[in-house]
């Protein structure tokens, strides 16, 4: 391996040896157990055997030679097609069963023809995981045809089914327009009937349920994934090997502080709910300030669609002196999840609370393109959610 590699994938073992996982590992420990449980894994993206932000390294290549080696393609005495990025069939390990074809390749940079291509793979490929990454979540417009036609209203139109994953890089982070949104409103627009599963899982360990469920549920939908960047390496999104050998995906989080002793639910005055990555810069800030600490609690709602109410109904049921729920976002007012959960959001609770959103000032472009005005609207957003 390069030397650079080979120090990340000690810095991994590290990790791993404090009883953490992080995003990636926590991604291939799904498609391992899925792929020894039988199921064939086809992964394929503009970057996706390396990852965009260098974090998968799913298939390794000899710094002299230009070998190149699948490590998930050798589970249970599985050979390797390494340079096709293709693992074929074996027996699993001892014997026990059939062991999973994992594919993962790098696609051309044609949204519409990929996304097409591995949406009709899927309806054929019933059983199989079938996921497309973009390199940046900003880039599946090129391929909003399919998105639009077949992948949100084939079921409704012709009982097409499909279980395809939309692996979708999303978050603001400065990096601007082009760069930091996946359109998520323009998802949630198209969802009816329960056609779709939207979410934005947070941890390394709701992203391994997720995946793990796409698969063991009976009646699977497309489900489109909201992933990060700066949290694929972020200490607060790893999760204890415990999580990922019990539990399941949790479609809203409560604030990481309810678990901690002393913690008086009754002291809670403000609710504030957001999805993704936000929600750590929330719990940062709110933990800087000692008059919010115990007033104020953050809430992910990892799930958009189909809507969580029972769990937001239940998350506020705890906090039986919380008088405002807060919708926290950090696209603009226009953009984001704001204009689906709002009305769902006051069916919920117009009785009971008081309820604000805070996001960017509406716009016409996704994000600034300008570094200082982004960590400027940073900071309102949280002085005005947190305080």
């Amino acid at each position: 391996m390069h030397p650079k590699l080979a120090r990340q994938f000690e810095q991994r073992d590290k990790v791993v040896a404090d009883g953490e996982i992080d995003w990636a590992l926590g991604e291939s420990l799904a498609i391992g157990s899925l792929l020894l449980e039988g199921t064939n894994v086809r992964l394929t993206g503009q970057d996706t055997r390396r990852g965009t932000f260098s974090q998968r390294h799913a298939v390794l290549v000899d710094n002299a030679t230009g070998a190149e080696w699948l490590p998930l393609a050798e589970l249970g005495g599985v050979s390797a097609s390494t340079a096709s990025g293709v693992a074929s069939t074996a027996s699993g390990a001892g014997g026990a069963g059939r062991v999973g074809h994992f594919t993962i390749k790098d696609s051309l940079l044609s949204e519409y023809a990929a996304v097409g291509f591995e949406y009709g793979y899927s309806v054929e490929a019933q059983n199989d995981l079938v996921a497309w990454e973009a390199q940046f979540g900003d880039f599946w417009n090129g391929a909003e045809i399919i998105v639009d036609n077949f992948l949100v209203a084939a079921e409704d139109k012709w009982g097409q089914h499909s279980g395809l994953v939309l692996l979708l890089p999303h978050g603001y982070e400065g990096q601007g327009p082009e760069h930091s949104s996946a359109r998520i409103e323009r998802f949630l627009t198209l969802c009816a009937r329960g056609n779709l599963r939207v979410t934005e899982p947070t941890t390394a360990a709701q992203y391994f349920h997720l995946l793990r469920a796409q698969v063991k549920t009976p009646a699977r939908k497309p489900l489109v994934v909201f992933t990060p960047k700066s949290l694929l390496r972020a200490r607060t999104a790893r999760s204890p090997i415990q999580a990922f050998t019990s539990g399941s995906f949790a479609e809203v989080l409560d604030d990481p502080a309810a678990a901690q002793e002393g913690f008086d639910p009754d002291r809670v005055e403000r609710v504030v709910l957001c999805a993704g990555k936000v929600a750590y810069d929330a719990l940062g800030r709110r933990d800087e300030l000692s008059d919010a600490a115990a007033s104020v609690v953050v809430a992910r709602v990892e799930q958009i669609y189909p809507w969580p109410a029972d769990q937001i109904t239940a998350l506020l049921d705890r906090y039986a002196n919380a008088r405002e729920v807060v919708w926290l976002q950090e696209e603009p007012e226009n953009m984001g999840a704001w204009g689906f959960v709002h009305m769902r959001l006051h069916a919920l609770i117009r009785e009971t609370h008081r309820l604000r959103h805070v996001s960017r000032a509406e716009s016409a472009s996704p994000a600034s393109g300008s570094a200082a005005l982004h960590h400027l609207e940073q900071e309102d957003l949280l002085t005005r959610a947190i305080g």
